[in-house]
């Protein structure tokens, strides 16, 4: 098996899309079969909803209005891309990222607005509505976390290991 460095870029961007597909085909479904504001109780701490979100997480920003959101969703998106070419850090994350991204970036496009439609509840307590890219994009922003937490712990060798020919035990 190849080191992860050496690993082509195309299979992270294979996921990307493979995120961004079932990112899109899950809102289709939404917007085909579930009324706006409708609730479809699938656990008791869960329910299906048709929400349309103007701004960014949570609803924060919409009063920047789409053009503002799409440019800034741009240029994350060439970012991570250019990470992910390079290698930079995990790549299995920022594929998820960038599929999440392109979700939503798709969604504004099209539509000016994003559509929400999971909604996680504690009795009367919920959590803002959200959809599968923003799930990608919490999934792969918490295992870069995650990872880059676990290496700082873990140490290759010193530089007087190196030296010397040993490593570290």
């Amino acid at each position: 098996m190849l080191p992860r460095a050496e690993k082509p870029a195309l299979i992270y961007f294979i996921i990307s899309l493979a995120v961004l597909g079932l990112d899109q085909l899950t809102k289709l479904l939404i917007v085909r079969f579930v009324h706006p504001y409708e609730s479809i109780q699938v656990l008791p701490f869960l329910r299906i909803v048709s929400v349309r979100n103007p701004g960014a997480a949570f609803g924060m920003f919409k009063g920047l209005g789409p053009a503002f959101l799409i440019i800034v969703s741009i240029a994350a998106v060439a970012v991570i891309s250019y990470m992910i070419v390079k290698g930079k850090d995990d790549r299995l994350s920022l594929s998820l990222i960038l599929g999440g991204a392109l979700g939503n970036l798709a969604d504004r496009i099209r539509l000016g607005h994003v559509v929400d439609f999971i909604d996680v509840y504690a009795g009367r307590y919920h959590w803002p509505a959200f959809n599968t890219a923003d799930s990608a994009l919490t999934l792969g922003i918490a295992l870069l976390f995650y990872r880059s937490v676990t290496r700082k712990g873990s140490h290759g060798p010193s530089e007087g290991d190196a030296a010397s020919g040993t490593r570290g035990r």
